[in-house]
């Protein structure tokens, strides 16, 4: 675990994975389909994990495709905005589009629709993952969806090779959104493949129950993956917080309680909260709590990029707050 936590400590991460444009229904509250205003912003998983390491102090720098396109520019420009290194990123012409996401800043029988069709990040070649200089970063992330599809799916393996080549830790947030995939078998063996070649796994309940085949087996798969020496897991499960399983421990946290107008983003923040903390030096259980605080901070707002904490908003939060639920 040592040689992985001194690797985040370089606060350098190569990420893989997708970027989008996210549209949001405002004023808050407003239903989509009663909303006459949309704000657009960054989006995509990936993409958010980047922005909110770089709001957080850390260099981030994102692997991917966008399309040739308006849309594909547009993320490029809310990338570079929020200071996220767009060098690795290829514009693809055609057919292919950058995935879109609209959604509303409500709880209430909330809606996201999500437009994938065509969508560019599959198109990750092995050309495309070979670009970067590996020994230059701390560590690597990737999201589930790259794995959906190929050549994504060939060229993200791929860059866990090269990244193992020059001792470069892989850090993996399952991501399983099922519209992504042919079917559930497929997504099965493909993200446990993924998670037995990483050195960091976060997920939550959900995701864990399927990589064993049984939503009743989650922590049990879990637990499986974290005997794996060095190896960090993080099983989260909502509102119930989270355990961390590593070095034959379980680190149980809890969260910080919200005034929630949406579910999306909170995994997203929490990955650059936890990354954040451990590169700043704090140990395991309170980079945790910031990870939760940092998703608290993402939920209580509308969109997903833009309600990334700054250091500066994170430390104000948890100055303010009461403190998380008990473990």
């Amino acid at each position: 675990m040592n040689a992985l936590i001194d690797a985040i400590r370089k606060n350098s991460f190569l990420v893989f994975g997708r970027a989008g444009m996210d549209m949001f229904a405002t004023p808050e509250g407003t239903k989509s389909e009663h909303a006459e205003n949309f704000r657009a912003d960054l989006g995509g998983s990936s993409a958010n994990i980047c922005a909110g390491l770089c709001k957080l102090g850390a260099e981030s720098a994102l692997v991917t495709s966008v399309s040739d396109d308006a849309v594909g520019r547009f993320c490029l420009n809310r990338l570079r905005h929020y200071g996220v290194d767009t060098r690795y990123i290829r514009s693809i012409g055609g057919e292919y589009r950058t995935s879109l996401a609209v959604y509303e800043s409500c709880i209430e029988d909330f809606q996201n629709v999500i437009y994938r069709n065509n969508a560019v990040d599959f198109q990750v070649t092995n050309e495309d993952v070979d670009q970067p200089d590996y020994a230059a970063f701390g560590a690597l992330i990737t999201a589930g969806t790259v794995f959906a599809a190929q050549p994504s799916r060939g060229s993200t393996f791929r860059a866990f090779e090269n990244a193992r080549k020059v001792g470069m830790p892989v850090i993996f947030d399952i991501d399983y959104r099922p519209y992504s995939w042919v079917s559930a078998q497929d997504a099965a063996e493909v993200l446990s493949r993924a998670g037995d070649e990483s050195d960091l796994i976060v997920g939550n309940d959900e995701e864990f129950g399927f990589m064993a085949g049984d939503m009743d087996k989650g922590l049990e798969k879990a637990r499986e993956l974290a005997r794996r020496p060095g190896r960090i897991v993080i099983y989260k499960m909502g509102q119930h917080g989270a355990i961390t399983l590593a070095d034959g421990q379980e680190i149980r946290t809890g969260i910080y309680p919200v005034t929630a107008v949406k579910p999306n983003g909170a995994g997203d923040s929490f990955m650059a909260g936890l990354l954040a903390g451990l590169a700043e030096g704090r140990d395991l259980r309170e980079a945790v709590l910031r990870g939760s605080a940092c998703a608290s901070i993402v939920v209580s707002q509308p969109g997903c990029a833009p309600a990334m904490p700054t250091t500066a908003e994170l430390e104000n939060f948890l100055a303010t707050h009461p403190g998380p639920t008990a473990a």
